[in-house]
């Protein structure tokens, strides 16, 4: 917290990287000093390295509720003038004026208590209603993800971009490069000489050549030269944008990353430049690995992202043939890498280790035209959407086109829907944040996961269950193996392996590994041993039960715990048959079991599941 030479108050926050800041000013607050202060020292504590917000975003809410509480405060006949004077009329009067926001007045109001909580002299019936739970979260229309066409059209708007960018970029590089180089007869050509000056100037400097202004409506700012515009060279943003990329054609490359990753805006726009380019430069497939950070993880926060050059399926044209080997910007790795090319001048002169970083004209928190990183908060994503006239594929009401809402989080969520898999979380995350809250895709499925989960369970019934060999046939085989043997229909010699233990295949026995349903006949079976569920060959002796228990309760659980339509293809069929084979043993069996399961069993069954025994 400092003063600032206007004796503003201000506190400095930093991200969590140490490599971006932004200063809240608490002098707009215009109650009483003493309440000031002691919000002001809250705020302190609230955005302190520690104390929970791991992002800019985040610490920006926290400022905003405190402005918004603020100018509350300020309409009231009698505003408290100190701590001790607030009340939790003061927190309900809050919430009666915000609640119209729907879903955002829920995050004001926890961010303003976050800050309360932190306030010292609070008195003991404030702290009661600071502890007490947020107002009831409105009903809202679940989120609905883009069509595919809708994706496709915007990933192509984006591409266009991009090429367009690229084209200007590489062939200004390419004028410079032979200037400089002495491969240009310059001559009387007066244009193509100040074009020259500018690009070596636009390179050095990212700037146009300015002076002061001594008076009229610019005084005392820098301006461009009249003669730049004059001469028919454009604008200075159109200018510097001869060598850099601008803020509209950074905002096509992060929506882009968003279409190709289905990574979340923050880890977008803190993608870094810095990579390691795991295929060594062998001229294969194209890989390059880089670190990213997603606060929200905790101690998981940073991860690796391999960016390939296999083109997505879903960013393939209708027609394969029109792409061809050398359009970069269909794969992750091509657009990161064209990303990085163009924006590397940039990056030189703006200093920094980010990937999206070129010219903004205006805006960045106050700090005016010049080379940076673009941020989620600027509005440059939405806007393009207007920009390439994106319309939904679904008409209103009166048959008219309705325009395209543009956000990365929409982005995101298409992304993980046309997928079916997690980006940096967990399936159940996927599931249930994602997947069963997306508006257009619930009920489809939800369709797609009951006709699976049918399907799997009439076969696994369909197959019946694995032959079970009892407590009595074992003890009966260790005096008359031969008639236990014919019973079961195996060999003597198979029958005391089993019973030994040495024909073991996790939860069964298996009979012939050679000559199983799974592999040609005299080959060894390379099937999972999930498979042995339903094999001919297997048979389930009293001391698989404990294993089949540990199985069977495993099994139940990580149905809670990933994407249900993948637990549903993987689980559902076994589980049915463990279910079946549960039920034939004795009750009490498999109580016992389930007390008496070992550590030992524990760790084979998770190695088990994990798919460590599997043959890779």
């Amino acid at each position: 917290m400092f003063t600032s030479g206007d004796g503003r108050l201000v506190v400095r926050c930093f991200s969590q990287d140490g490599n971006e800041f932004a200063d809240y000013d608490l002098s707009v607050l215009t109650m009483a000093t003493g309440l000031r202060d002691a919000l002001t020292a809250a705020f302190v504590k609230r955005t302190a390295p520690g104390a929970g917000l791991t992002s800019l975003h985040s610490t920006e809410k926290n400022y905003w509720s405190l402005v918004q509480f603020d100018r509350y405060l300020r309409t009231l006949p009698w505003p408290p003038r100190e701590v001790s004077h607030l009340t939790p009329e003061h927190i309900d009067g809050f919430y009666e004026t915000r609640k119209h926001l729907a879903t955002a007045v829920r995050g004001e109001i926890s961010d303003l208590k976050q800050l309360l909580i932190r306030t010292e002299g609070i008195s003991s019936t404030m702290a009661g209603r600071l502890a007490a739970p947020l107002p009831p979260k409105p009903s809202t229309e679940p989120k609905e993800s883009y069509s595919r066409t809708e994706f496709k059209r915007i990933a192509d708007a984006a591409r266009g971009d991009l090429r367009t960018a690229a084209q200007r970029i590489r062939a200004n590089r390419d004028l410079l490069q032979r200037f400089r180089q002495g491969e240009i007869e310059i001559g009387n050509d007066r244009l193509l000489a100040e074009r020259l000056e500018l690009l070596d100037w636009v390179n050095r400097f990212g700037d146009v050549p300015r002076k002061r202004r001594e008076s009229g409506r610019d005084s005392g700012k820098d301006v461009p030269l009249r003669w730049i515009s004059g001469h028919g060279h454009g604008s200075a943003p159109e200018v510097i944008s001869w060598l850099h990329l601008t803020a509209p054609e950074l905002a096509a490359g992060a929506i882009l990353l968003g279409v190709l990753t289905g990574e979340n805006p923050d880890v977008i726009f803190k993608t870094p430049a810095a990579h390691h380019r795991a295929d060594g430069y062998t001229g294969r497939t194209g890989t390059t690995i880089v670190d990213l950070v997603k606060p929200r993880r905790g101690t998981r926060a940073y991860m690796n992202l391999a960016l390939s050059d296999v083109p997505d399926w879903i960013s393939i044209p209708d027609e394969p043939e029109e792409m061809t080997t050398r359009d970069e910007l269909h794969t992750p790795f091509g657009l990161y890498m064209l990303l990085h090319e163009l924006t590397a001048c940039s990056r030189a002169l703006a200093g920094g280790d980010l990937l999206l970083v070129g010219y903004c004209a205006s805006g960045g928190r106050e700090q005016g035209r010049g080379l940076r990183p673009v941020n989620r908060t600027s509005g440059l994503i939405g806007d393009r959407a207007s920009a390439w006239g994106l319309r939904k594929d679904e008409l209103d009401e009166d048959g008219k086109s309705v325009p395209l809402t543009l956000t990365l989080s929409l982005l995101r969520l298409t992304y993980i829907e046309l997928h079916q898999k997690p980006v940096a979380h967990t399936e159940k995350t996927a599931a249930t944040q994602y997947l069963l809250r997306n508006r257009g895709n619930v009920t489809e499925y939800r369709k797609v996961v009951a006709a699976a989960l049918t399907e799997e369970a009439a076969k696994a019934r369909a197959r019946g269950s694995v032959a079970v060999m009892s407590a009595d046939d074992v003890e009966w085989a260790r005096t008359n193996p031969e008639a236990v043997a014919a019973d079961h229909g195996v060999e003597p010699l198979i029958l005391k392996k089993m019973i030994a233990g040495e024909l073991d295949t996790v939860m069964t026995s298996c009979t012939d590994n050679k000559n199983g349903p799974h592999a040609p006949a005299g080959t060894p079976c390379p099937a999972s041993f999930m498979l042995c569920l339903d094999c001919e060959c297997a048979r389930a002796l009293p001391r698989h039960l404990p294993i089949q228990v540990l199985v069977h309760d495993q099994l139940s659980e990580r149905r809670e715990q990933m994407d249900v339509l993948q637990w549903v293809q993987r689980f559902a069929g076994p589980l049915a048959r463990l279910t079946d084979l549960l039920a034939e043993a004795d009750e009490a069996a498999v109580t016992d079991a389930r007390r008496d399961a070992t550590d030992t069993d524990r760790a084979l069954v998770e190695r088990f599941l994990n798919r460590e025994l599997d043959l890779r």
